[in-house]
């Protein structure tokens, strides 16, 4: 699958948003930012208060929500709620020596430019490429969130070590039987 790159680097920044770990970590908000830092203007605070962390959690769940819904009928709905959510105000730059769009305003506050660029980037990559390239990882032990990248619309794995394990566990599994 072709994708331009800001879209789809805005993609990975929304699957990484819905595999956050949230349930382990009460700073994962922070740590995100921090670790998503190129995606802010500079001047950017990348400090939410509680509320906004709370809000920044809504918007991971509407990303794997889109990515677990099972018609496109829900993924519109979701898709919907989460677009409803940005705040779009797109310009462009060649900030990185390629044209290329942002989608939220460059003084916008960090929450902002997160719950946009995430809701655009995801958008645009479910209507250009289709809803069913959501999905969410068919290994045992793994939930996390993925963009089906392959020609052939095939992934069932969030990584190659999902896969691998998973191959081997069957593997195992016929061995003993």
């Amino acid at each position: 699958m072709d994708y331009d790159t800001y879209g789809s680097n805005a993609v990975e920044l929304a699957i990484h948003l819905a595999n956050a770990d949230r349930a382990t970590d009460p700073d994962w908000a922070a740590a995100f930012l921090r670790a998503h830092d190129e995606w802010f203007t500079p001047e950017t605070a990348l400090t939410l208060s509680p509320a906004e962390t709370r809000r920044a959690a809504a918007t991971a769940d509407l990303v794997r929500a889109v990515a677990l819904a099972g018609s496109q009928d829900d993924v519109i709905a979701r898709l919907n709620e989460l677009l409803a959510l940005a705040r779009p105000h797109p310009y462009a730059t060649d900030h990185d020596g390629e044209l290329h769009l942002h989608y939220a305003r460059p003084d916008a506050p960090v929450l902002d430019q997160l719950t946009t660029t995430v809701a655009m980037g995801l958008s645009q990559v479910v209507a250009q490429h289709g809803w069913q390239r959501l999905g969410v990882c068919s290994a045992e032990a793994c939930d996390d969130v993925y963009v089906d990248t392959s020609r052939n619309a095939s992934r069932r794995y969030c990584s190659n070590t999902c896969a691998s394990r998973s191959t081997v566990a069957a593997y195992r599994a016929r061995r003993k039987a």
